[in-house]
């Protein structure tokens, strides 16, 4: 008997540390979950004039294609500001224009992420000095197929925005002493929404978590 209590003792101490390990409390780079899939609780549609539908299909949220826009807007007040990561999952089924542009909180101001805008193509903050996504040093062009996921992560720091579309890098704007601002039509989605522009989009998977220490300050390019 003596022998158990001493082995389950000791293999107590051994799964300890991994116990604790997995458990997400205690991982600072844990994700919170800000969608699952079966309830758009703690969202809202972001009402733009002549928005469409916003429902919910098979664990994702559909965004039909408004007049011009559509849209959820995160309805908590807890969505962190700065020293952050969010991610998402997102595609277009319908249109021509973006599917899936981010408004997120940068400090005291706002930013977007536009993915496909100006007839599909265009990827890029909006706005930086007041120069939109179309037209700063962010601005790239990519092609986005019907019908299939895109992961979009975003990183705000104090002094920098990055941004990546599946494992691709497609920001790292130093915004020290730049205007940071978002475009009129976006002010719906503060203080974080996704949008859609006369397209019909998906997104799933919307999570975010707080940087770590050694996240907060990347290296300049």
């Amino acid at each position: 008997m003596k022998t158990k209590m001493f082995l389950a003792g000791l293999l107590a101490i051994l799964l300890g540390p991994m116990v604790a390990l997995a458990d997400p409390a205690g991982d600072k780079r844990a994700w919170k979950t800000l969608f699952d899939g079966k309830s758009l609780e703690g969202w809202k549609s972001s009402e733009f004039v002549g928005t469409g539908k916003v429902f919910l299909r098979n664990g994702t949220v559909v965004l039909e294609a408004g007049e011009p826009m559509t849209g959820i807007t995160y309805a908590r007040e807890d969505f962190p500001r700065t020293d952050y990561e969010v991610r998402l999952e997102a595609r277009k089924l319908d249109g021509d224009d973006f599917f899936a542009t981010t408004t997120f909180p940068v400090g005291e101001d706002y930013c977007s992420l536009v993915v496909g805008g100006w007839g599909g193509g265009i990827v890029g903050l909006s706005s930086l000095n007041q120069l939109d996504a179309s037209m700063n040093e962010t601005t790239k062009n990519m092609e986005f197929a019907k019908g299939r996921w895109y992961t979009i992560r975003i990183r705000v720091m104090k002094g920098r925005i990055q941004a990546w579309i599946n494992d691709e890098q497609v920001v790292d704007a130093d915004t020290t002493n730049k205007q940071i601002s978002i475009r009129g039509e976006c002010r719906r989605s503060r203080p974080f929404g996704i949008a859609t522009y006369r397209t019909t989009g998906e997104v799933r998977n919307i999570q975010v978590r707080r940087l770590e220490e050694g996240e907060k300050r990347p290296a300049s390019p």
